[in-house]
């Protein structure tokens, strides 16, 4: 072995010597990187994130990005809580000025219905009773929507017995179907879901009340259940004036009202608001229906499984 061919052989060795220890460098330095953006991350998501690095290195500018960024969204949660306080307080001051002068109206109005009227008058005064019944569910409605929509309202789903809240419902509806002259049914019901009692029910009534609306004297709106794994299924089936397939999708929008019901009382929210509480819980709803052939609505809550 010549000279040459030495040192070639300590030349190789030696290069071979540096990259290696410049590849153990390297990947010291990025598992210490790595370490810590990773430290960085659990200290953001605790919310105790503070810059360490002061210096011109990469990691020290994102330090610095990462240290906006929390800033500014620290300032953003603040502002959403602020605008929330703001909605709780108008919706309160809402309803607290609206809820006296209808109640008045109504009181009014029904003063007015025990005077002895002429019969030119008397329609005048039905009207006016109707419009401010109208109104007083109107203002309702959109209370109870806002602070669901703002989260005012928070909704406490537990899991329990489902028959009661259909029961419940029942016992709401009854005396409207009785002076519509249409038959309310239920099938027997066993079985249970994760719902909060109070608004399911209300939201349950809001698509019975609708039921009622749209079936003609004499029709029948019948209330069943089944028991799945994952959901518990409550259908309002009726035999009223039915949806065409190309409105199915828009019922459940606020203030939506077809063209076909126009003549019929109702502002176009039951639905909506039915909607947003189901939802909220993370059930859903789904509809079948058909021009004159009737409809049926079903709720699907969950079981909590």
């Amino acid at each position: 072995m010549n000279i040459w061919t030495l040192f070639l052989f300590v030349l190789s060795v030696l290069f071979f010597v540096i990259s290696v220890v410049f590849a153990v460098y390297t990947a010291y330095k990025n598992t210490k990187i790595m370490n810590r953006l990773k430290t960085m991350l659990e200290m953001a998501e605790n919310g105790t994130f503070s810059e360490s690095v002061f210096d011109e290195s990469l990691l020290s500018a994102v330090e610095e990005k990462m240290a906006n960024y929390l800033s500014s969204s620290e300032v953003s949660a603040k502002n959403m809580e602020q605008e929330r306080d703001k909605v709780k307080m108008l919706i309160a001051d809402i309803s607290h000025q609206t809820k006296t002068p209808i109640s008045n109206i109504l009181l009014y109005v029904q003063l007015l219905k025990e005077q002895e009227l002429s019969e030119e008058s008397m329609p005048c005064v039905e009207a006016l009773s109707a419009q401010a019944q109208k109104l007083a569910f109107l203002i309702d409605s959109l209370i109870k929507t806002s602070r669901l929509e703002s989260g005012v309202f928070v909704l406490s789903p537990k899991m329990q017995g489902a028959e009661l809240l259909i029961y419940k419902v029942l016992e709401q509806a009854s005396s409207q179907a009785a002076k519509k002259g249409v038959s309310l049914l239920m099938e027997e019901t066993k079985g249970a879901a994760c719902f909060d009692l109070k608004w399911t029910a209300e939201a349950l009534y809001n698509i019975v009340d609708n039921a009622i609306k749209y079936t003609p004297r004499g029709g029948r709106v019948q209330l069943s259940a089944a028991q799945y794994e994952l959901f518990f299924r409550i259908d309002i089936s009726d035999d009223g004036i039915g949806i065409s397939e190309e409105e199915q999708p828009l019922i459940f929008g606020r203030f939506y009202r077809s063209a076909t019901v126009h003549d019929t009382e109702g502002v176009g929210i039951g639905l909506y608001l039915a909607r947003q509480i189901i939802s909220e819980q993370g059930g859903y709803l789904k509809v079948k229906s058909s021009p004159k052939e009737g409809s049926t609505f079903s709720v699907f809550l969950p079981t909590g499984q």
